[in-house]
């Protein structure tokens, strides 16, 4: 393994979108480079087991503002538009015992532990993802204080989740009411208005969640002008995935070869699939990274690695390295 790419020493050029074309290429070769399929797997895994306290979390605490019905509403909403009315079943079994109980106070007290270290853990199987697909290789022996410090971090985008899920619903309402306002007076163009805005809504609040997560998840610096770029890239992506997965669901019906496992099949594919287009927007990010905006600089106690394959001739025993 080489610890210092050269690919980093490059002096970074001015960007032209006439260079995007390339640059998409080029993150592609290296998106299939990095196994995706089973890094998408291991955090589809995990996704799945840390939905209930994820949905525990979210719906107490966003709930407690803005209201757990409507919370509850909104996320089943959201899910019967990707996995449609019968397969989102299963989500709205879990929305519908998500309220945190009283009754013991000890039994809540290991209850929300539980779930906070549940709902950390999809975060955390990210953290380790995106490490990977960038190079990070920790030099140092894992410590006590670092798994603590990843949860903590973890926890933190749970937070971030929340946050962003109570502006949608608001920014949505207002959306809502400003159609019906115009609905009178502006028929036809309020439907356009209506579609645009919250077009821009959706790609806004994900690419904010993404740069987020590009920025401070990894072990390393990156710049915020190619975090925004990469963010904005992966946004749009995920939203076209996720407008073509929900047409894929409802065509075909994947899950239905499952029979009463469906639901949770579905659930499955469709955060691997969307892993697989945020990987990919983790790689376009590197990759702009590398050629504009100075390259990816490991923490401390963490260092870039680059793999090579190495080619071993039986009849000599000797080993060619292949860049």
């Amino acid at each position: 393994m080489d610890s210092s790419p050269k690919e980093d020493l490059m002096t970074p050029s001015r960007f032209h979108i006439r260079d995007l074309p390339k640059l998409i290429v080029m993150a592609y070769h290296r998106w299939m480079a990095s196994d995706p399929a089973r890094l998408s797997a291991v955090v589809a895994y995990y996704a799945v087991l840390s939905l209930p306290a994820l949905l525990v979390i979210v719906v107490n605490s966003v709930g407690a503002i803005w209201g757990p019905d409507i919370v509850a509403g909104n996320l089943s909403t959201q899910f019967q538009d990707i996995l449609g009315p019968d397969n989102a079943k299963i989500i709205q079994e879990m929305i519908l015992s998500t309220e945190l109980s009283d009754k013991n106070i000890l039994a809540t007290v290991v209850g929300v532990g539980t779930l906070l270290f549940g709902a950390t853990g999809v975060f955390y199987h990210l953290k380790v993802s995106l490490n990977q697909i960038w190079e990070l290789k920790l030099t140092d022996e894992i410590t006590w204080y670092k798994l603590a410090k990843d949860r903590l971090v973890s926890f933190g985008f749970v937070l971030v989740l929340g946050f962003l899920l109570l502006v949608s619903f608001i920014l949505t309402a207002l959306i809502s009411i400003l159609s019906e306002f115009l609905s009178s007076k502006l028929p036809e163009f309020v439907i356009y208005l209506a579609f645009t805005l919250d077009w821009v809504l959706s790609i806004s609040v994900i690419t904010f969640l993404f740069a987020l997560i590009f920025k401070y998840l990894p072990d390393a610096k990156i710049r915020w002008k190619t975090v925004w770029v990469g963010a904005f890239l992966t946004a749009i992506l995920f939203v076209v995935g996720k407008f073509l997965l929900a047409l894929y669901f409802g065509a075909t019906n994947p899950g239905s070869t499952y029979g009463a496992a469906g639901s949770l099949i579905l659930i499955l594919l469709w955060v691997s699939y969307s892993c697989l287009i945020f990987f990919f927007g983790a790689e376009f990010t590197k990759v702009f990274s590398i050629k504009y905006g100075y390259g990816i600089i490991p923490y401390e106690h963490f260092s870039r690695v680059k793999k090579k394959e190495v080619i071993i001739d039986k009849e000599s025993q000797s080993a060619k390295i292949k860049p």
